[in-house]
């Protein structure tokens, strides 16, 4: 059996998809255990790597009562916690980043600058196990997205800095819906204010706030079978990625190098200037509060020029492929 730790959110499981596979590839015949939040079972299943996810909100919540696995991965990060958490379950075998203050001094060395999903697939190569950084298409689920081939957009995050400003959300949702795209916006629950004020601006009517109200499962249906994504960089924007959805991501602070979709997907565009002498501190400076200046500096025009491109893109591919 292999207990895998990856106890966070939608993009971060969005992201471990090619090494999830390659542990099922490399290691056949075994159970595949994900720790992880239950909520996040639906897209475990869609992923069809992961036999069943163990409930687990962190590594220090790592509940397991099962016999020794047989290989335990540390898909969480780089220790110490992750590693002593998947250790006290007395595996046979450990794969995780290097961390001698965890007992851990094996494996490769963590590289802080590095693409999420690679620093996985390197995890796996440097223990003889294959992962293909490029695998992140994921199973469609099974009912149709409803609206289908809507334009999401997606004016929420968990960390505010990462939030581009909700009055730019409305005028660009103002403008694609007068382009002819059925805009909807999307989010958690805790978002359905936030959502629900960028559709009123906009002029849009209240069936076109859906924040709140669509499981994991559903989501992933929506996007599956969307127009077009604008997010910052946030979940939804990983589950454009896995199903070859249009989308426009929004970038600040985090680079797009460390968290983006592969440079070599044209229907995927990035936004945002993730280096600038001094943003960062200036910003901390000023008590760090709201939108990172980087994010702030995109405008508009900006993102619907992207939005051009990313639909030429499709458009351009549908014809290849005919």
């Amino acid at each position: 059996m292999i207990l895998v730790l990856r106890a966070l959110g939608v993009g971060d499981l969005a992201t471990a998809v090619p090494a999830l596979r390659g542990l099922r590839a490399g290691l056949p015949g075994r159970e595949l255990v994900l720790a992880a939040p239950a909520w996040l079972a639906p897209l475990a299943e869609l992923t069809g790597a992961v036999d069943r996810v163990l409930p687990t909100a962190g590594p220090q919540r790592l509940a397991w009562a099962g016999p020794p696995p047989e290989v335990a991965v540390n898909l969480h990060g780089r220790g110490p916690q992750s590693h002593r958490a998947l250790a006290a379950t007395r595996p046979r075998r450990l794969l995780a980043y290097r961390n001698v203050a965890a007992g851990h001094p094996g494996g490769p060395a963590w590289d802080g600058d590095e693409h999420e999903v690679r620093r996985w697939c390197r995890l796996l190569h440097a223990h003889g196990l294959p992962a293909d950084p490029a695998d992140l298409a994921l199973r469609r689920p099974a009912g149709p997205g409803q609206p289908a081939g809507a334009t999401l957009l997606h004016p929420g995050s968990k960390i505010p800095a990462k939030r581009w400003p909700a009055e730019r959300f409305a005028a660009l949702a103002g403008e694609l819906a007068g382009r002819g795209h059925r805009v909807v916006l999307t989010g958690s629950a805790e978002e359905r204010e936030l959502a629900g004020r960028v559709a009123r601006d906009a002029g849009l009517t209240a069936d076109a706030v859906l924040a709140g109200r669509t499981g994991l499962a559903e989501l992933a249906a929506l996007v599956a079978d969307a127009r077009l994504v604008v997010s910052g960089d946030t979940g939804i924007a990983h589950l454009a990625t896995g199903y070859g959805t249009a989308s426009v991501v929004l970038f600040g602070p985090v680079p797009p190098a460390h968290w983006g979709p592969p440079p070599d997907r044209p229907r995927h565009r990035v936004l945002g200037v993730t280096q600038h002498p001094g943003t960062d501190r200036d910003w901390a400076a000023a008590g760090g509060v709201g939108t990172h200046p980087t994010l702030a500096a995109i405008g508009v025009d900006e993102v619907l020029a992207a939005v051009d491109e990313a639909e030429q893109a499709v458009r351009v591919s549908g014809a290849t492929a005919a």
